[in-house]
């Protein structure tokens, strides 16, 4: 099938793309390149040696969504990953975010239903599951939009959106998929997570650490109840994480399916950084300090709706993903700014 992809130059964009290549199906990439650069498609080809077309454009454009339809068409699939993400400026930029994040979702929506798409896949995340007891969440654990972020509330309400799109439009297939923190880049270090500024996330923040460009990796908090003090998450390698939206794709049947996508296998920060540290060969420095408002001691899914129904599984682990971090932040030192195409 032809899939558009709305963030699709973006970090778990490139990656879906790879993945929806190599395994037949056809790609049109929809970013603003906000947050990337357009060399990420064209890597994206080299990889694959398939084409991956992208249209320059905001996704909340339901113009720029028609183009994409009338350049590129008949297209039976949106994977809709186009989202401001960072979780503590949306805090301080709500309104931005709620713009943002749920106008792109109204944009291609409607153009793609009055296309006839078959298909709609969401990219939300682990995040509005908002009780802790719940550990480890599935998709019938608690949620809400009473969350601590706009980022997260901003899913939830996508969440709540397409659900009632889904039941009024009874033969279009619509998949939410919960990611639990995505890691690692692609093996041959041509695409990986390109951040700006200060990175907000573990494993960008510890490879920067590693080449040289911050100082010390900020360990926050070592006094929970976990087995070595430190927070557990639950790491996905971003290969892995494409591969789900495959799954989910080819799998997909008539009505509103929630999946989450991880691992069921949390990480303690100081286990990431000790993975790391392997990857690079040698230690980092590190400093423990005191916990941040909002973090919680642990999170992480029961992944098993996804094996059980759309045939998938993870398959790469933590050491993995840190190689192929390390790997593209060797050979992009300064992301995809950083070297000139051929």
């Amino acid at each position: 099938m032809r899939v558009l992809l709305a963030g699709g130059a973006g970090y778990i964009g490139t990656h879906t793309a790879v993945a929806l290549l190599e395994a037949g199906h056809d790609v049109v990439l929809l970013d603003d390149l906000s947050g990337t650069h357009a060399v990420a498609a064209e890597r994206v080809e080299r990889i694959t040696g398939k084409p991956a077309p992208l249209i320059v454009g905001d996704a909340a454009d339901e113009s720029v969504v028609e183009s994409a339809f009338a350049q590129h068409g008949p297209i039976d699939a949106i994977i809709h990953l186009a989202a401001f993400k960072a979780v503590g400026e949306s805090t301080q930029k709500p309104l931005e975010y709620y713009s943002n994040n749920l106008d792109t979702t109204f944009a291609l929506l409607r153009v793609g239903i009055g296309h006839g798409i078959r298909s709609f896949v969401f990219s939300s995340t682990g995040t509005v599951y908002s009780d802790p007891a719940d550990l480890p969440f599935t998709e019938d654990s608690t949620t809400s939009v009473d969350l601590s972020n706009a980022y997260s509330k901003s899913k939830r309400m996508n969440e709540v959106v397409l659900a009632d799109v889904a039941r009024v439009n009874p033969e279009l297939n619509v998949t939410v998929l919960r990611y639990f923190n995505p890691v690692g880049a692609h093996p041959s270090g041509l695409i990986g997570e390109d951040p700006a500024g200060i990175p907000n996330n573990l494993m960008p923040y510890v490879s920067r650490v590693a080449i040289g460009s911050l100082d010390e990796i900020g360990v926050f908090g070592s006094d929970y109840d976990t087995p070595d003090g430190t927070g557990l998450r639950d790491y996905i390698h971003v290969v892995d994480l494409a591969e789900g939206h495959v799954a989910a794709l080819e799998k997909a049947q008539p009505g509103h399916q929630v999946f989450n996508l991880g691992t069921g296998r949390p990480v303690s920060v100081l286990e990431l950084v000790a993975s790391f540290e392997k990857a690079v060969g040698h230690d980092l420095p590190k400093k423990m300090l005191p916990r941040r408002p909002g973090d919680v001691a642990a999170t992480y899914c029961d992944p098993s709706k996804a094996g059980e129904v759309l045939g998938w599984c993870t398959r790469l682990s933590i050491d993995d993903a840190c190689r192929d971090y390390w790997n593209w932040q060797t050979t992009n030192p300064a992301g995809y700014a950083t070297v000139s195409e051929a």
